[in-house]
């Protein structure tokens, strides 16, 4: 079959380069998915009130589940060495996100009596953290960025041995600052050296994971190259000898019955091995619920 729109014979596509990309607005306007099925599932974005909110139609969600988890263990081991808290406010309100879904199944899976979701009681989650820092458990707190900067603000405390996750996310609720500003701030309130990051969205099933100096890496089924953002088709992997910058197109092999290859609108930079930082927004894109942060 050859594609007389995009003048690409799938047959001569030999390198991930030479891939047309879809952009990801497509999932706000479109049913993106490669045969017919009834969806386990439907994610959806958070959004803002003035935008048009993505949807990602999942045929088995059990490929979602097998791809975070294996991803997490990849790179922070057993669910069950951890106690994991959830301050996802914005997102457990609905009951379309994906982020939830991972957050609750890897909850269960610590089997820590105090391991749950906090919406808006700030105060059982600083008597929480306290308890476990005092009786020295492993705890990950991951949460929405403009819930941790509210959270760090009212209560900031020294953690010892809790990992702190940021998910991105101002939602309109804050100034956008850079990503390097929230650490700044979250690294003085909670006296921690690094703040980590999670990088995925709606229309991905996947997630790259940032453990310092917001350096993401990916797990071998994920993938990230950039593109001129003024030509599309001009797209670049990662280069041993130099960085790389432009806009954001992801590879996500776990996308296996929607779109494993999209633009994103987000601006990156690729460093030498393979590891690279998200920037921001693109200028032309919507505001997401999930993304962040300006450039």
């Amino acid at each position: 079959m050859y594609c007389d729109t995009l003048k690409v014979n799938p047959a001569a596509v030999n390198c991930l380069e030479s891939i047309p990309y879809l952009p990801i607005t497509f999932f706000k306007t479109h049913q993106v998915v490669s045969s017919e099925f009834i969806a386990e599932a439907i994610f959806e974005s958070s959004g803002t009130s003035n935008t048009i909110n993505s949807k990602h139609y999942v045929r088995e969600v059990a490929i979602y589940q097998q791809s975070f988890n294996l991803a997490f263990r990849r790179f922070y081991g057993e669910p069950g060495n951890w106690c994991i808290l959830a301050l996802l406010p914005s997102y457990l309100e609905r009951n379309s996100s994906s982020l939830v879904l991972m957050a609750d199944q890897l909850i269960q899976q610590t089997r820590h009596p105090l391991s749950g979701f906090y919406l808006n009681d700030l105060d059982r989650l600083q008597q929480t953290l306290l308890e476990l820092e005092n009786r020295g458990q492993s705890t990950l707190l991951i949460g929405v960025t403009f819930a941790l900067l509210d959270f760090a603000e009212q209560f900031p405390m020294p953690l010892q041995h809790t990992l702190l996750m940021e998910t991105g996310g101002m939602k309109g609720r804050r100034e956008e600052i850079t990503r390097q500003q929230v650490h700044d701030i979250l690294c003085h309130r909670f006296q921690l050296k690094e703040v980590h990051s999670e990088y995925s969205m709606t229309e991905l099933l996947s997630q790259a994971y940032a453990k310092a100096n917001g350096l993401y890496r990916c797990p071998p089924w994920m993938k990230i190259l950039v593109r001129e953002e003024d030509d599309p088709f001009a797209i670049t992997g990662a280069d041993a000898n130099r960085i790389v910058t432009g806009a954001a197109n992801i590879v996500d092999l776990a996308n296996l019955y929607s779109c494993s290859f999209i633009a994103t609108d987000d601006a990156a930079k690729i460093h030498p091995g393979n590891c690279f930082e998200i920037l921001g927004r693109l200028d032309y894109s919507d505001t997401r619920g999930c993304s962040l942060l300006s450039l």
